[in-house]
């Protein structure tokens, strides 16, 4: 299977994406841009600032930065297994990067070669 650029296929990789920050945080996102590009998936995330996030920030910082750290770990996971299991991709490597201050992700999926000669 060749990934292409389609708006139905940046729409069911956008679903996928806000199901699994429904399912981890109780909501979507607030901003969600899908690009898709040779080998890589890019997702562009605004999310919302949790209430418990606030709470921990003015009262256990270092444990609100171990709490982000853990989450995006266990998105990064979700997401490869969703788009794994219900898109059928070939995945090399999921990167992430979660900016706590502006509520920010980048995150990026690379497919793995062979998903490119299909």
């Amino acid at each position: 299977m060749t990934l292409l650029d389609t708006n139905e296929i940046r729409k069911k990789l956008s679903a996928i994406y806000n199901e699994i920050a429904k399912e981890l945080f109780g909501f979507g996102t607030t901003l969600l841009r899908v690009t898709v590009e040779n080998q890589m998936i890019t997702f562009y995330a605004k999310h919302r600032r949790s209430p418990r996030s606030d709470a921990l920030e003015g009262e256990a910082p270092s444990l609100k930065l171990e709490v982000d750290f853990r989450m995006s770990l266990l998105y990064k996971k979700r997401l490869r297994e969703r788009l794994e299991e219900e898109m059928g991709l070939n995945i090399e490597a999921v990167l992430r990067d979660y900016d706590a201050a502006t509520q920010l992700a980048i995150t990026n999926v690379i497919l793995a070669e062979s998903e490119l000669n299909t």
